[in-house]
Parts: structure tokens; sequence; C-alpha cells
């Protein structure tokens, strides 16, 4: 018997080929591009996005309203941030992808970086950081009491973005130089493709898994007579 493999659903693709060697097709490629806000409407800034919204995205309709069920589970977005944040990582947080719109429908490019958070010390028990060293306050921690405190050999950097600051809005890149063009054309294709990825994986759960309600019991402390 031979086992037939399951297909894809057909979908709306996000990235497309542009030819870096045209100034013209780059250009019309960036301009042409969807946008959203980077913060409220209110705020008037925009940047590259994608509008993840189901209906948007050209499925059948079984899938998508299997889709609809599975996004109330909190484990798929968990699954669709782990995308994201290798998209983050590889650009060393200078650019971000996120989440933006009243649900959430918007994928959106966003500026950012990272800075010493500060912290210089970090209990080996609970994981609490502290702004102090061991050689400043001892190895006791006043979140677990244990005595396990231990300084960072290397301080954790603060990941941080600029919601509010907006990606190439109103430009028309006539002073651009080709090598400008044809960095900021990658980065956004990168970008269109991070969205696709995003849309395959949540096919993929819908395909391979189903939405199952339990109850869950959790552990309550109260006083009682001993």
């Amino acid at each position: 018997m031979v086992l037939m493999k399951k297909e894809t659903p057909a979908r709306h693709l996000f990235s497309r080929r542009v030819d870096k060697r045209s100034r013209a097709e780059m250009t019309a490629y960036l301009s042409g591009h969807f946008r959203y806000n980077t913060m409220n409407s209110w705020n008037r800034s925009t940047s590259y996005a994608c509008n993840m919204k189901l209906y948007k995205l050209g499925l059948d309709r079984g899938t998508e309203d299997k889709l609809w069920d599975i996004i109330q589970v909190p484990e798929f977005y968990e699954r669709l941030n782990e995308r994201i944040e290798d998209f983050n990582w590889q650009h060393n947080y200078l650019w971000q992808a996120g989440w933006n719109g009243r649900s959430g429908g918007y994928l959106v490019l966003y500026q950012g970086g990272t800075k010493p958070s500060g912290y210089r010390s970090y209990c080996t028990k609970c994981g609490q950081k502290n702004y102090t060293s061991i050689a400043e306050t001892g190895n006791w921690c006043g979140v677990c009491n244990e005595e396990a405190r231990v300084d960072y050999i290397k301080p954790p950097m603060q990941i941080f973005s600029f919601p509010g600051r907006d990606v190439d809005m109103d430009e028309d890149f006539e002073d651009w130089s080709l090598y400008e063009l044809q960095q900021r054309t990658e980065l956004v294709q990168e970008f269109d493709r991070l969205a696709d990825d995003i849309v395959a994986e949540a096919l993929y759960i819908a395909q391979n898994h189903s939405v199952e309600e339990r109850t869950v019991y959790m552990p309550t402390t109260e006083l009682v007579l001993a």
C-alpha cells in the first residue's frame, strides 16, 4: 500500500522574485509593497507589512475553518513566534518582525536593536536576575531564599524596538544608490518569505493536529489544621 502525502492547500504567497539589477523593478517593489501602522492609525507611521488575516490567505473553506479553531490555542502562536524570533536574531534585532492590528492580523517590519540590560547576577535556583554583583551583596537570593546567586560571565542584553518609527514612508528612492536599493529589497524579500514560512507552519499544524478541550486542575495552597 502506498501512503499518499498530504497536499499543501493552495494559498496566497507574499514573496516574489525581483530583478535586483533593475532600479525600476526594485523601486516598484518597495514603493508598491503593502504597508501598515507601526503603532496606531493616529500615529501615522507605517512600515512594510503583510496582511495575515485568514480570509486574505486564499485558503479553502475547510482549512480556514480549522485554523479559526487552532488560533485560540496559545501554543499555536508560540510555534509561529519561533519563526519570528529566528528572523529577528538573524538581523541582530536591528530589524524585527512583529504583530500589529486590533486582532494581531498584520505582520509588520520594525526597527530596533539591543542594549545592556544592567543585570549583573542571577539565581541558579529560581532564575531571578539582579542588578548587583555577588561581591556587593553576597550570593543570597531574596526570592527563593537560597544562597545560589552567581555573577554573569557575559551580562545579558536587552532587546528593544521603535514601534512608532516609520520605515521608508513616502520614500521615492530616487537618491538611493543601487547597493542601498539592493540591500533594502533583500531585507523586504526576507520579510515576505518570513510571512510565507509562518503560513506554511500554520498549515502544517492544521494538517497534523486537532484542537481538544481539556480540564486542567491547578494546585492551590491553603491553610489547614494539622
